[in-house]
């Protein structure tokens, strides 16, 4: 009597099909607990960091992220819109950004860690009464100043206008400049909002 009266395609179906329903239930278990691993909204609510590619952004173009429920400003300038900051500088109400709106390692008057300076991050808040102020990067827009605008943030709920770097014009009702968040470089085409860059 061969095998015993065993059916082995029966065996070889059972233990194929119980293979399949066992990893089926591996990944089950899996998916959820990686997706753990992820800030949940009430984590990001409460400041966990959150990470932003910057190896996407074209010069001159701005992405929004979230962090703690507030919008995030990342601006990739151009070394056109770099250089002419120094010409705003008797435009604007706080030039070297005395006032502590950013972290300490930011530095200079295009307010970013020294060497970083093609990419600017910024709170998106108007300073003013918490607007989110519009990017406005065109040069010489008539409805902002014309030859005099070189670029920036326009906040349309009562006219405050920032240059590149969120430093606040003269004669606007917001009182100081956009606050840059704690921000950190992972590599260079990575930041993470929330994490202070190191020294």
């Amino acid at each position: 009597m061969s095998n015993g009266g065993v059916n082995e395609g029966r065996r070889r179906f059972l233990t194929a099909a119980t293979s399949v329903v066992g990893a089926a239930g591996v990944v089950g278990a899996a998916v959820p607990f990686v997706g753990s691993w992820n800030p949940s909204a009430k984590a990001k609510a409460a400041g966990a960091p959150v990470k932003a590619n910057l190896g996407k952004i074209e010069p001159g173009q701005m992405i929004i992220v979230e962090w703690r429920g507030k919008p995030v400003y990342v601006v990739r300038r151009t070394a056109e819109s770099i250089a002419d900051l120094e010409k705003l500088n008797d435009q604007v109400r706080d030039p070297n950004s005395a006032e502590p709106q950013q972290p300490e390692y930011v530095k200079g008057v295009a307010r970013t860690i020294p060497g970083k300076e093609e990419f600017l991050i910024l709170l998106g808040l108007c300073t003013h009464l918490g607007c989110a102020p519009m990017y406005r990067p065109e040069v010489g827009a008539a409805d902002l100043g014309g030859a005099d605008w070189l670029g920036g943030f326009f906040c349309p709920c009562h006219g405050s206008k920032f240059d590149l770097a969120g430093r606040v014009m003269k004669g606007v009702p917001a009182p100081i400049n956009l606050e840059v968040p704690p921000h950190s470089y992972e590599t260079d085409s990575v930041i993470v909002i929330g994490v202070d860059q190191e020294a």
